[in-house]
């Protein structure tokens, strides 16, 4: 099996060379940085799998690299924090981060969450059946599945990996209410480490990229649903 590449964007050098070394000896392939533009420099040379990204850096804020990330490429992200405060790290997973990782932190529990996100993100890219090939209409949306596109009036609508598994798993069983802990098992994994508020800021953001509040709606102290109306497949 092929190695994952690592991107570490962090400006402590203790802290990187740590990661560094932990992730190389589980496997991975690493490269690191210590500033963002050298980072995102990098990301485009060394095409990572995934990205481990200091929160705080020395010339750019690694939310702004964390938002240009995730409008350029598609690769998951996991926040370096020092801030223990939610609101901090909801401002990450708000940016595109599909993950958060507060400092101090155990070298057990970042190789853990890596595992899961490149699990589960296998897991979503794997070749479709002939059923996954067909695009999907509805209302002014459409859905290219195998591409992990979507436009709007022949706008592509920019979505995160994880904005972009939710959107299909509400989709695919529309109709159904979903909990947040179902929608976080489904997309997410089991063993995903965060809260449930995770789910809350995605549907948010869902919302707000299709500019269709009522597709996705809420049921009040059970969770959310897609509305479930004629879709076209071509």
């Amino acid at each position: 099996m092929e190695q994952a590449k690592i991107m570490i964007i962090e400006d402590e050098t203790a802290i990187a060379d740590l990661l560094a070394y932990g992730l190389t000896k589980e496997g991975f392939e690493t490269r690191t940085a210590s500033k963002g533009s050298e980072g995102l420099e990098q990301i485009g040379q060394f095409r990572p799998d995934l990205l481990l990204l200091d929160w705080m850096l020395p010339d750019v804020s690694g939310l702004d690299i964390c938002k240009m990330v995730t409008e350029i490429y598609n690769i998951p992200i996991i926040m370096l924090t020092a801030k223990s405060d939610i609101s901090d790290k909801i401002s990450g997973l708000e940016f595109g981060a599909d993950d958060y990782i507060t400092k101090p932190f155990d070298m057990r529990e970042v190789i853990a969450r890596i595992r899961t996100i490149l699990r589960r993100w296998s897991q979503t890219n794997r070749p479709a059946d002939s059923a996954g090939d067909e695009t999907i209409r509805f209302m002014d949306i459409k859905i290219v599945p195998t591409e992990r596109l979507v436009t709007k009036n022949d706008t592509v609508v920019e979505l995160t990996p994880k904005e972009f598994d939710l959107l299909m798993t509400l989709y695919n069983y529309r109709g159904k209410v979903f909990t947040r802990t179902e929608l976080l098992d489904f997309v997410w994994g089991y063993d995903y480490f965060g809260d449930t508020r995770t789910v809350d800021i995605h549907i948010q953001r869902l919302r707000k990229k299709l500019d269709a509040n009522d597709l996705i709606t809420t049921v009040f102290g059970v969770g959310y649903k897609f509305k479930k109306q004629t879709v076209s497949r071509s």
